[in-house]
């Protein structure tokens, strides 16, 4: 391999040579014949022209030239700065890599091609798996929460592809092949699912309470969008329970009689433990936690096989708040694996559990309030070094959540669904977690002092990661599509500002700046341009003095006569 990236290295700087040797003979072959053409062409004479016309301006024509040239790169600075903002790349450069890149490189272009191709294909079938959107396991309740936010602000907290997804999910957990027999979720249900309107959904779940007062998904539908409380929500949820174990218990007994049934089964066994752990999270809202939590353990229990619904993070959430960190670490000794996946709440909840050590006072072990000078002169603690170890684990992951944390950016409501190590998880993260880093007196104050070192141990470009696989270059376009658009998405790695872009600036500010003095000192700044323009031309006089000492006079005239 090694080898190989010589050779290819050893060819592309060798196109690269010849393509520019080819430019410069042109270029040479160019200024050769304007030479030797210099008296048909009157060279000499409209140079003396020009001279003339120069020395003949006014300052007002500076004046207008230099704030006309102001205007102009200001425009310009303008449309690449909006282009950069929408599309992340500038306009200039794409145009000039897309068109006169192959031009003068098409060399090396068509050799690395298939090279590139390979490349982007093996990094598309890695970041695939990085980049799938999640239900979120603490996502809230439209009717009694997001709609509330929307009441009082005015502003849709939900996109629609977010909401999409949820109906995409809901049709998966509630429906069956076999709803056919059942005209409640089959004719009503169903479409209920698929409605975008609000007022359709609830009003379909009403009908197919009227054909079927035990349609157990039109009680969680009613407790999702109608119910403006909690309290009303629970209440829907408990009578979604009775009738959904009802039919779990029915659907148990037949399972095995085939696949009609099985199917059913299934179903009925979504329903359940969704409106279960709806419960448990209804009560963790209403300040019962003990009770939530015993309702989630008891819910991990009975169906071990539900872990992809990621019931622990709502475990771990409700541990915290009962401050039972003994609890909290035995279920990360479960679920911070290697082999399973990785989430937000899994890493900075173990770190958090290690600031906790160095910075809790109330800790057995803890010494301080952890600051970088006395740690400087000391040395790091091993309390110390594990928790800066845990956090850079943290930041590595998703790097978006410090500055939540730390309130550098400001909260929205979390989306529906997420994506792991993007802006949405940490948004869904920080929310409901942020009162847990601020209980323990000084675990923000480790965090502010020591994520952004994390950056300095991770690879650049982010080719290749440090403890995670490198972090996924899709994730800043499928958080535009989960989070609203009156929320400005953190990106990471920061894109750096293009040459143009900063071409264009300093060229508009310096124009402007030309301008605004040739108009205060029109005499002296026209001085100013007449010294330019004969330092600019006096080289070029001077290599044309040369060239007449050694060529004859009469070439010209020789090369015609052949």
């Amino acid at each position: 391999m090694a080898d190989m990236e010589v050779v290819d290295r050893v060819k592309s700087w060798l196109s690269w040579s010849w393509t520019w040797y080819l430019w410069a003979l042109w270029l040479f072959l160019v200024v050769l014949l304007i030479y030797l053409l210099r008296t048909p062409l009157r060279v000499y004479e409209n140079m003396n022209i020009v001279a003339m016309f120069l020395n003949t301006l006014t300052p007002k024509f500076y004046v207008a030239l230099t704030g006309t040239s102001s205007l102009i790169s200001g425009l310009i600075l303008i449309f690449e700065w909006w282009y950069f903002r929408k599309y992340g790349t500038s306009f200039i450069e794409q145009v000039s890599l897309n068109h006169l890149g192959p031009w003068l490189g098409g060399v090396e272009n068509n050799n690395n091609g298939n090279n590139n191709t390979n490349n982007s294909q093996n990094n598309n079938q890695q970041s695939v798996p990085e980049c799938k959107v999640w239900r979120n396991p603490l996502n809230l309740l439209r009717g009694a929460e997001y709609n509330r936010y929307t009441w009082v602000t005015g502003k849709e907290p939900l996109t629609y592809y977010d909401m999409n997804l949820s109906a995409q999910d809901h049709q998966t957990f509630f429906t069956c092949d076999t709803d056919h027999s059942r005209p409640s979720d089959e004719s009503v249900m169903q479409r209920a699912w698929r409605e975008r309107n609000p007022q359709a959904r609830i009003k379909a779940a009403h009908e197919a309470l009227e054909k079927d007062s035990e349609c157990a998904t039109a009680y969680i539908l009613l407790a999702e969008e109608e119910a403006t409380t909690i309290l009303e929500t629970e209440r829907l949820f408990k009578q979604a329970l009775k009738v959904g174990e009802a039919n779990y218990k029915k659907s148990q007994s037949t399972q095995h009689l085939g696949a009609h049934y099985e199917a059913i089964h299934r179903r009925d066994t979504n329903v359940c433990v969704y409106v279960r752990r709806r419960l448990a999270m209804c009560a963790r809202k209403l300040g019962r936690v003990k009770e939530a939590v015993k309702m989630m353990r008891d819910l991990m229990k009975e169906f071990p096989m539900m872990s992809v619904l990621n019931i622990h993070e709502n475990l771990i959430e409700a541990l915290l708040e009962l401050q039972a960190y003994a609890d909290v670490q035995a279920v990360l000794a479960k679920y911070d694996d290697i082999s399973l996946p990785k989430s937000a709440t899994i890493c900075y909840t173990a770190a958090l559990l290690k600031a906790r050590a160095v910075a809790d006072k109330s800790f057995p072990f803890a010494s301080c309030r952890f600051s970088p000078e006395i740690a400087s002169k000391r040395g790091l603690s091993t309390a110390e070094m594990n928790a800066v170890e845990a956090i850079h684990r943290a930041v590595e992951f998703n790097p978006h959540v410090p500055k939540y944390l730390l309130e550098t950016k400001s909260l929205i409501l979390p989306p529906e669904h997420l994506l792991k190590r993007g802006d949405s998880e940490a948004i869904a993260y920080a929310f409901f977690h942020l009162p847990h880093w601020k209980r323990v007196d000084g675990a923000l104050n480790l965090l502010h002092c020591t994520w952004e070192g994390t950056f300095r141990m991770i690879p650049y470009p982010l080719e290749k990661g440090h403890l995670f696989y490198p972090y996924p270059s899709c994730t800043e376009s499928a958080d535009r599509e989960l989070l609203p658009a009156f929320h400005e998405v953190s990106v990471y790695p920061k894109k750096e500002l293009p040459f143009f872009i900063l071409f264009t600036a300093g060229l508009c500010s310096v124009t402007a700046l030309l301008a605004l003095l040739t108009h205060q000192f029109p005499e002296p700044m026209g001085l100013v341009a007449k010294t330019f323009l004969n330092t600019i031309t006096s080289p070029f006089n001077f290599l044309v003095e040369k060239l007449e000492g050694v060529l004859p006079s009469n070439l010209w005239h020789q090369l015609t006569r052949l």
